[in-house]
Parts: C-alpha cells; sequence; structure tokens
C-alpha cells in the first residue's frame, strides 16, 4: 500500500512536528480497522498522538484511503485550534478523495514530481 500527504498536509504536519513514522502507524491502525469515523466516499477520520501524550488531545487527520489501494493524508488540526470540519469542507475532501483515486500510475508520478503530493516512507 502505497501512502501519500498533500503539500498543504506536509506543511502542517511538519510544523506541528508530526512525523511520517506517526502517519505509517495510523495507517497501520486503519488496516486493522481502528478508525476513528468513516465520513464516506472513502474518507477517513483518524485521531493521532501528541509526542508523549495519548490521541484524546492530538491531532485529527482526514485522509482518502483504500483497503490495499492507497492512502492519502489531505486535512489535520490539533483538537483545541478546532473541534471538527463543517459539511462543506466534507463535501470537498470527499471530491478530493474522488480525483486522487481516479490518478492513473502515470498522473500520480507527474504530481508527484510537481511536488502536489509526498510519499510518505518509512525513512523520514
Amino acid at each position: 500500500m502505497r501512502v501519500f500527504k498533500n503539500r498543504w498536509f506536509n506543511q502542517w504536519a511538519t510544523s506541528e512536528g508530526l512525523s511520517d513514522t506517526s502517519l505509517l502507524i495510523a495507517i497501520d491502525e486503519i488496516n486493522r480497522g481502528l478508525v476513528d469515523a468513516n465520513l464516506g466516499s472513502n474518507v477517513f477520520k483518524k485521531r493521532i498522538a501528541l509526542t508523549g501524550k495519548g490521541k484524546s488531545g492530538g491531532f485529527r487527520t482526514l485522509l482518502a484511503y483504500k483497503t490495499g489501494k492507497s492512502a492519502f493524508f489531505i486535512y489535520g488540526f490539533s483538537k483545541k485550534a478546532r473541534s471538527n470540519i463543517n459539511t462543506n469542507e466534507l463535501k470537498a475532501l470527499k471530491h478530493l478523495a474522488k480525483e486522487y483515486f481516479s490518478y492513473s500510475d502515470q498522473e500520480l508520478t507527474k504530481v508527484l514530481l510537481q511536488g502536489a503530493l509526498i510519499e510518505v516512507t518509512k525513512n523520514e
């Protein structure tokens, strides 16, 4: 399974100190059925703990996910920054998820080269 993050998410995660390792752990948990919320249309909400603390006060990530295919981290926020997303934001995330999953291998390579997406790997 390939895991990606969009440019915005990468900048946000970097500023918050959220590592690629934490993202991969979250994907492993999702693969094992540990999902915080299935928001529909392959969009999921997954909590990620702050370093040295629990998940309840940590980060909320929203991602496009298809079992056995790929995952795209799209948006993130801390619980102290906001409680949730609104209906219009969810609609936009679902649209973006559909677009990401429609990419051919060639299109995916192109957006990776352009820097619009970054592949998440074990080596940060």
